[in-house]
């Protein structure tokens, strides 16, 4: 058991494979442990799960920094992206950082068959090509090794070219302090850095691209009273946001009611400090630059198979091993992984 920024965290040290699943804390376990019971017992109505869904899309805005009433609800990034992408006009052009996780450039691409293209740049120069571009779909940070974009930059390279942006914030939420206000769309799963059980995911959507994304998924849950769109047609859809909502995966949802109001509560930007300094404290040890991401990648070659006998939790990504410090690392795992590696 480990106790960090306040909660209690039951797993071993070694554990660094936070970028592919997070480890919740304790109440959160206990939640859907609890939900689980209720369920085994016929205890709960679909109503019951509704106030989770709602706190999720309050403490989700507040983690990404925009207006609760601009989130959205759905399973996986993939899903809600599909929505933009069937939103795009024809022939539009899209431009996404090379290497960029699939889940963020496959629906844009499954589109091809209406013209849409996506093409790639290195993130670092992103900012400088978006001129021309009808979208750009980009992770705050990047699964392969955690590079972060320059937001700054891209805000004011979109800005300037009245180019909308998709941020997928699925591995930057929970460790990077953010404030998107001015992104057109905010994505993020909750599995890894927000501590919650997979099913579980958000897309926030800025008014003035409202109108520009297509419900693909259009259920009775995106209806503006759901408990009044289950029968009949037409078709009504909520005015907002919601009208891109998934009906919800109801134990995803009730342990992510807990997961991410703790998050949101916590000084981000300590959190931040104590993750990028555990990351960076293991780069100086190695002798490699900071970086100030959360997220490692070391050259693969044997250290996979000595981390993994010294009890290092990790994964392998674009050929690197992949490591991610959260709250509930600490300086051992630091010195664990050093001892693997010699």
């Amino acid at each position: 058991m480990r106790h960090a920024f306040s909660a209690d965290f039951g797993l071993a040290p070694g554990y660094l494979n936070t970028p592919s699943i997070g480890v919740p804390p304790v109440p959160v376990a206990d939640a859907v442990t609890e939900a689980v019971d209720r369920w085994r017992a016929g205890a709960d109505a679909p109503p019951d799960f509704d106030a989770a869904v709602a706190t999720t899309r309050e403490a989700f805005a507040r983690i990404v920094g925009v207006p609760a009433d601009r989130v959205a609800i759905g399973a996986s990034v993939s899903q809600l992206l599909a929505a933009v992408a069937a939103g795009l006009p024809d022939g539009a052009r899209v431009l996404a950082a090379e290497g960029e996780f699939t889940s963020v450039t496959f629906p844009f691409a499954a589109q091809a068959h209406r013209g849409v293209s996506v093409r790639e740049a290195p993130l670092a120069e992103l900012p400088s090509v978006v001129d021309g571009r009808d979208l750009v779909a980009v992770s705050v940070a990047q699964s392969a090794d955690g590079a972060v974009v320059d937001l700054a930059a891209l805000h004011a390279a979109a800005e300037s070219a009245d180019v909308p942006v998709v941020l997928d914030v699925s591995q930057a939420a929970g460790w990077l302090p953010l404030d998107l206000e001015w992104a057109d769309w905010v994505v993020g799963a909750g599995y890894k850095w927000l501590l919650s059980p997979r099913g579980a995911a958000w897309l926030a959507v800025h008014p003035r691209v409202l109108e520009r994304g297509r419900p693909v998924a259009a259920n009775w849950y995106a209806g503006e009273d759901p408990w009044q769109t289950v029968y009949g047609m037409p078709l009504r859809l909520a005015n907002g946001a919601r009208r891109y909502d998934l009906s919800p995966s109801w134990l995803a949802f009730v342990g992510a009611s807990v997961a991410l109001p703790y998050l949101a509560s916590l000084d981000l930007q300590a959190v931040h400090d104590h993750c990028t300094g555990l990351a960076d404290s293991l780069l100086g040890k190695l002798g490699l630059p900071a970086r100030g991401s959360a997220i490692v990648a070391l050259d693969a070659g044997s250290a996979a198979d000595r981390l993994a006998a010294a009890g290092v939790r990790s994964s392998i990504r674009a050929g690197h091993v992949r490591l991610g410090f959260h709250l509930y690392n600490t300086e051992e795992d630091v010195e664990r992984v050093l001892d693997a590696l010699g």
